[in-house]
């Protein structure tokens, strides 16, 4: 507990408040064009080949999305939602691809966990 003397030489510093995902400022979703779309290995112990693509946001900042599911229809200059979300094993990359809005097509074939990848009830 600091004395009145210590707070009037040096006051309080207010808490920083860090977010996981920064690029999307505060907002729940952003809109982007992709610029390249590729694939990556995870780190070990792990073997894939998974799914990303580059993204320019609409506030102008690139990052390194996730395309979630089995087969995309994603090429350059395709529209995606962009949401928060961390795939553990691929370093660099803490956003995801929201599947079923603007060009991205829900995942095709789907009958469990749906509405998480855009999938229409067949």
């Amino acid at each position: 507990m600091p004395t009145i003397s210590q707070l009037v030489r040096k006051k309080r510093k207010p808490q920083r408040v860090t977010t996981k995902a920064p690029v999307l400022d505060q907002c729940p979703q952003r809109q982007g064009v992709c610029l390249l779309v590729r694939t990556m290995t995870p780190k070990k112990p792990n073997s894939a080949l998974r799914k990303i693509t580059r993204v320019r946001l609409s506030n102008g900042k690139e990052v390194t999305v996730y395309i979630p599911g089995e087969g995309h229809n994603l090429q350059e200059h395709s529209i995606v939602l962009v949401r928060g979300g961390r795939i553990h094993d691929l370093p660099g990359v803490r956003y995801q691809v929201i599947r079923g809005a603007m060009d991205c097509l829900g995942v095709n074939g789907r009958k469990q966990a749906r509405s998480r990848y855009g999938a229409k009830k067949s």
